[in-house]
């Protein structure tokens, strides 16, 4: 079947706030976004936008929604604390001091939005 061969598809994810998760992902995350006809819209790098929508009684993804590859974690997860995001920590997972876990593929730490949707920073692999 070639019906979706040559459609741009996209991402989407609900909220609880639209205006909330616009703060977060435009001033916090630094991220461009635009908000049409009740909907946000995440222009992420790579022409990836993503839509947010809002949800009555949104219950918050129990899964990483969104990753965000970067050359530097350590600095990645500072620049983020000194925004004010919080490192989650989960039982049984190795982290560091920041968060971080190292060591068991990708060095990646976890975060949520205010809806409480589950983001990652990780540490981009080199090319091989």
């Amino acid at each position: 079947m070639t019906m979706f061969a040559n459609t741009r598809a996209f991402s989407g994810f609900a909220v609880g706030d639209l205006q909330a998760a616009q703060q977060f992902y435009g001033e916090v995350l630094g991220i461009d976004t635009s908000e049409h006809n009740g909907l946000l819209t995440l222009h992420l790098a790579g022409g990836r936008d993503t839509l947010v929508y809002p949800k009555p009684g949104h219950v918050p993804a129990d899964y990483t929604i969104l990753n965000f590859p970067v050359d530097d974690i350590d600095s990645a997860v500072d620049e983020l604390t000194a925004r004010g995001v919080t490192f989650e920590r989960y039982d049984g997972v190795a982290q560091d001091a920041k968060g971080i876990s190292r060591g068991y593929g990708p060095d990646i730490a976890w975060f949520r939005d205010p809806a409480g949707n589950i983001l990652a920073v990780l540490k981009e692999s080199s090319p091989s």
